[in-house]
This record gives structure tokens, sequence and C-alpha cells, in this order.
């Protein structure tokens, strides 16, 4: 049993929120680095602090925060209404157990059963504004458990089913559990920056602040990017597989990788014998986006582990390629000079 991935995981960690989760990481990394601190926004910043080998300030940048749900109104019946926090597929959430607010008070996400549909309403998908999370309360007041504002997170225990795992917030606990492995590890030979960042899923609120603040020469931005390698109609190529090894990106929605640092990686891979697999380019994003347009610019790239079921409550990935992820990032960290930053 991973216990890093785990405890991190099952932690609580909705955008805005991260208080729960960032106590845990900086209580599992304060032995490992020189320096810590936690600015403004709420981003944990660590520095650990390199053998002198190397000027470089390198910035390894993975958000914590999970998507969720936000309370917004408490209904005369004492039923909560409630907006996503991050981006959500309808079709996910009915029947759902969440927990919600510092209390983690248990609720359950309903609306009109099945049996209670009208004609025309089966083949109807269940709009997000006419779900209730339902406490158990009788009136306004929500047994005064809970107040608009209040988080609600998935109740999804870790589990292993062989070679993979499944639990709720892998996007982007394992990329703060990677993050810490290499915090572990022993110094590089510059000085790394580790920002543990919050409000990725609201709009990359959190790196843009530390990027501006840290300015490095350069970003390695570790991710958990959705896997399409289920079976479909078209029998199209998938996007990335589980199994496959760590997906390096080199173009999404909001940013063209660094091809520096994209051939660095693929090098590196390939000179240690890790698996990869290129990332179809389009769609999506990645702290990247802020981190690379911050100031004058900062060259960065991206590493992720494919997981299936993305931002829902529970989310699958592949042990191995967790574990290659680490692998490759600790070896492109190693090896990564002023000279793979050259400009021609």
């Amino acid at each position: 049993m991973n216990e890093l991935l785990k405890n991190l995981t099952e932690a609580v960690g909705v955008s805005g929120a991260e208080q729960e989760v960032r106590r845990l990481i900086r209580d599992l990394i304060v032995a490992h680095v020189d320096e810590w601190r936690v600015d403004a926004l709420g981003n944990l910043i660590a520095t650990k602090k390199g053998t002198g080998a190397s000027d470089l300030r390198v910035l390894v940048d993975a958000h914590m925060d999970e998507v969720g749900l936000m309370i917004t109104e408490i209904g005369s019946d004492g039923m909560l209404k409630f907006a996503p926090v991050g981006g959500f597929d309808s079709h996910a959430l009915l029947g759902k157990v969440v927990q919600i607010g510092a209390r983690k008070i248990t609720g359950i996400i309903g609306a009109k059963p099945i049996h209670l549909l009208e004609r025309g309403q089966y083949d109807s998908v269940v709009d997000i504004d006419t779900m209730r999370i339902d406490i158990g309360a009788k009136g306004k007041d929500g047994n005064g458990k809970v107040k608009v504002g209040d988080r609600a997170t998935f109740v999804t225990q870790y589990e292993e089913l062989g070679k993979t795992a499944v639990a709720k917030a892998f996007d982007n606990r394992a990329g703060c559990a990677a993050l810490i492995e290499l915090l572990r590890a022993e110094p590089y030979p510059f000085d790394l920056i580790a920002a543990f960042t919050v409000q990725e899923e609201v709009g990359l609120r959190g790196a843009e602040v530390v990027a501006y603040n840290v300015h490095p020469d350069a970003a390695l931005i570790l991710e958990c990017t959705p896997a399409y390698d289920l079976p479909n109609e078209d029998d199209v190529s998938p996007n990335v597989a589980l199994g496959k090894g760590p997906a390096i990106y080199v173009m999404d929605a909001g940013t063209i990788q660094d091809p520096r640092l994209v051939a660095h990686i693929t090098r590196t891979a390939v000179a240690h014998n890790i698996p990869y697999q290129i990332r179809k380019p389009g769609g999506g994003g990645t702290n990247t986006a802020a981190i690379q347009r911050t100031g004058a610019g900062i060259p960065a790239a991206t590493i992720a582990i494919p997981g299936r079921y993305a931002h829902t409550p529970t989310m699958m990935i592949h042990l191995d390629d967790y574990a290659n992820v680490v692998k490759l990032a600790e070896a492109v960290l190693r090896s990564l000079t002023a000279e793979v930053l050259r400009r021609d």
C-alpha cells in the first residue's frame, strides 16, 4: 500500500480551501527542505538547497487543490444547493456521498428518484442546478451545521487493485506525492524550489503568483492527465494510456511546452530506459501556461501521470506510471544544465 498516495488523496483540499492538504504536505516535507513558507494566496513554497555545482534556480510545481462543490443556498427544507468548483460532468454526481465544511458533515447528492420521473425525463441529463445535497436537516438553518460558502468534497477511500490504484483527487495529489519524493532525495546540483500551489482548477491562480515571486530559470510541472484509453466506436488511438509510462506534454490549450525541455525530458527517458508517451497535442491545460508567461518568460514543461475518470469522485492510475514519473523527474533534474536551456 502506497501510504503517501493514500494520505494525500484522502485529505481535503477543494480549490480555495486547501488548508488541510497544505498542513499535511508541510509536515511531510519539513525534514527534507532548508526553508518553507506559505504565501498570501496559500501556496506552500519550499527550498531544498543544492550542492552548489550549478547556479540555476529550478521550480517544480504540483497543484494541491482538487475539484469539488460549494454550498450556495440552504433551502427551507434543509436541502443544500451547490455549484461546482472546477469542471464537472453532472453524470458523475448523483448518489455520491460528500463531506461538507471543516466539520466534515456527511451528505448525499440527490435529485428526483427514477420511479417518480415523468414521461420524457428518463433520457434527459439531470442538471446540476436541480440537484441538492441532503444532510438530513429539516429546516433552513441546516441544523446549524453548514453555511453558504462551505466546500464539499467526495468521500472516496484509496484502494489498490493490483498494479492500479483508485481514489479521489489523484488530480493532482499524485503530482504532489511525486514532488514530495523528489524532496526526500539527495540534493540536486542547484537550489530546487518546490511549489505546492492552490486554485489550479479554477484558473491556474496560485502558480501565477509563485512564478512571479520566484522567477526561476526553468520550471517542471508535475500533473495527472486524463487517460482516454477505453474502447470507443471510432477505434482511434488513445491520448495516453495507463501502464505505458509518464505522459510528456508538447502542446495543450494554454501553452506550447518549451521545446528544449521537452527534448531534454525525452532524451533522459531514453537514456534511463524509462517508458514514456507523448500526450496528444491540444485541449486541457496545466500550470505551465501561467508559469511560462510570467515576467519575461520562463522555460517550462509538464510531466504527468495518466489517470482514467478525471474530475469525477473516483480516478484510477497505474502505480508503475507514478513510479516512473518520480524516476524520470529526478533524472531530468539531475541532468539539467544551463546548456540545455541555451537558445540558438
